[in-house]
């Protein structure tokens, strides 16, 4: 198992997500996103696991000029040049992902 948790530093969602793989002793990578972001082949990876949706966070305060652009790839650009607007945490094991804090899909990797 290969986790990978891209979260932001002051996110409560990510810490339970990061306290969740210590509690099992499961090793993992911590990336900050809005210090290092993500790849767009991470981006791209992540969006075909969940979907582009699921990717985008809703209280962000630039949400709405996301909301207003027409095409999927140019959402994606905005989320891979602002990766603020990204929802987190985002965990990965290879090619499978998830969005927010999901211990019941989690449990399934082990």
């Amino acid at each position: 198992m290969n986790i990978q948790i891209f979260g932001k530093s002051k996110c409560f969602e990510t810490k339970k997500a990061e306290r969740y793989f210590k509690e099992r002793r499961i090793k993992y990578q911590y990336i900050d996103v809005i210090k290092y972001g993500m790849s767009r082949g991470e981006l791209k990876s992540v969006k075909s696991a969940v979907g582009l949706d699921a990717l985008i966070d809703e209280k962000s305060p630039d949400y709405p000029l996301l909301k207003y652009l027409a095409y999927d790839e140019d959402k994606l650009e905005k989320l891979f040049e602002d990766p603020r607007l990204i929802k987190t945490p985002i965990v990965r094991n290879g090619r499978q992902a998830t969005v927010g804090y999901k211990p019941e899909v989690w449990k399934n990797w082990e």
